[in-house]
């Protein structure tokens, strides 16, 4: 489909992707490197690693006292954190988009489109708040 035949909430929907899922790719180049030439310190020393990869997920977080679920959060100017917040942003660039093209079906008083994008951006910030993540 070319730009002249593709609607107003398509093409808004598409920039707003292109433009965060290439900030998001640098934001994690940009921190990845951070943390290979030691411009960021690490949480877990890099020369601890080999010891650790072996063990199963609860046995590695319990061994590196790494927090769970959002509390990453207070780890980000960890080298070894710092590229999640560039996956926290790609992974958000969808709702970002739902977010910018109500108004477009508001605007035309398409209530069916803006309420699926209402409920998808629910669904969202559901399923990243961890409210259904079991806790064992």
């Amino acid at each position: 489909m070319s730009e002249h035949n593709s609607s107003q909430e398509q093409l808004r929907y598409s920039t707003i992707l292109y433009w965060g899922s290439r900030s998001g790719l640098t934001i994690s180049v940009i921190a990845f490197l951070a943390y290979v030439f030691g411009l960021l310190p690490a949480y877990v020393p890099v020369e601890q690693l080999p010891n650790l990869w072996h063990l199963p997920v609860k046995a590695y977080l319990a061994a590196t006292h790494t927090p769970i679920g959002w509390n990453w959060l207070g780890l980000a100017g960890h080298g070894d954190f710092a590229s999640l917040i560039g996956i926290a942003w790609l992974s958000s660039c969808s709702l970002l988009c739902l977010l910018a093209i109500i108004p477009i079906y508001n605007a035309r008083r398409d209530r069916v489109f803006a309420t699926i994008c209402i409920v998808e951006i629910a669904v969202l910030l559901l399923a990243a708040s961890g409210i259904l993540t079991a806790h064992h």
